[in-house]
């Protein structure tokens, strides 16, 4: 028999998260997958981006699955997903069935309570509100998905299909996992580990607090930057600052300084041909080695590979 898919539609469903699986898995004489898209109950379901659904199934649809999909959904931080719907994707996960959550649709399978002791992703603007709501789970900012044997996540909407891929993967091999990324003339392959790349190191929005030495660090990352320097730059206590810096932002001061060279790094590796010691230098991380060590930390890859990726 095929491998039966449900996409499961909430309200607020974006758009692309429902698409992506429910094409990946498209019923069609070369997939072995049979894939059908429910709500929580049979119906219209309000969706984001101006974009409503009607699906023929409800939850009833999870008794005949064998994957289930959670695809994202707005506004996932403020409030909780049915509880029939928390209650039927427990059920289905005690039957063996796999559950796999596409962006923001983490925080329906957090809910589950599933997630709690694993590693888990989400799409990286909601990665802090993921952790603070749900502080079980292991929450990696820096992949695009994260395979946990039953229970799947992925970051962002587009990250979404390296994860239906890396489940054809796991499910039937490369071969028929390059079959569809040709149709859906999609990459092949992208490693789970493989860092999002967001468009800045440094998460807005920030707070108010201290933006204008905020502002005057951007433009001196080049030069030496110490707590005692911003600190005096803001006319406070180096221990006042620290705190109230934290406070506002999340960071510490040299949490966000290195964040910031980093992002600096990044621009210079797009639109420069500066080597990577002259890059270094100039975002203020000293060496190269310097420069490859808080690259691959921050953002999973190395300066080479990011600039072959995005340089234009």
């Amino acid at each position: 028999m095929n491998h039966r898919v449900a996409v499961l539609v909430l309200d607020g469903a974006k758009p692309l998260d429902v698409g992506i699986p429910a094409q990946v898995f498209a019923n069609r004489p070369t997939m072995p997958y049979q894939v059908s898209v429910c709500g929580a109950a049979a119906g219209p379901v309000a969706g984001g981006d101006g974009l409503s659904y009607h699906v023929a199934e409800g939850l009833e649809a999870f008794g005949h699955a064998d994957t289930i999909f959670i695809p994202g959904y707005r506004n996932p931080a403020t409030g909780e997903p049915p509880a029939e719907v928390v209650a039927a994707l427990r059920a289905a996960h005690r039957r063996g069935v796999r559950l796999a959550a596409i962006s923001t649709g983490a925080f329906a399978l957090a809910a589950t309570g599933l997630l709690d002791g694993r590693r888990a992703t989400t799409h990286w603007h909601y990665t802090r509100a993921l952790a603070q709501r749900y502080p079980l789970i292991r929450v990696d900012e820096n992949v695009l998905f994260v395979d946990e044997g039953s229970v799947l996540t992925s970051a962002g909407a587009a990250s979404g299909i390296d994860l239906c891929l890396h489940l054809v993967r796991r499910d039937h091999g490369v071969g028929l996992s390059n079959i569809v990324a040709r149709r859906l003339v999609a990459a092949p392959y992208r490693s789970g580990g493989q860092a999002q790349y967001v468009p800045r190191s440094v998460p807005e929005p920030l707070g108010d607090v201290f933006a204008g030495t905020r502002e005057w660090a951007l433009g001196r990352l080049g030069e030496p930057l110490t707590l005692d320097a911003l600190a005096r730059h803001a006319q406070v206590s180096a221990r006042t600052f620290s705190r109230r810096f934290v406070e506002d932002t999340g960071y510490t001061p040299m949490q966000w300084v290195l964040r910031a060279r980093v992002d600096l790094a990044r621009e210079l590796l797009e639109v420069s041909d500066l080597g990577v010691e002259q890059i270094a230098a100039r975002a203020g991380l000293g060496t190269a080695a310097n420069l490859r060590l808080h690259f691959h930390r921050i953002l999973g890859t190395s300066p080479t590979e990011y600039r072959t990726t995005f340089s234009s």
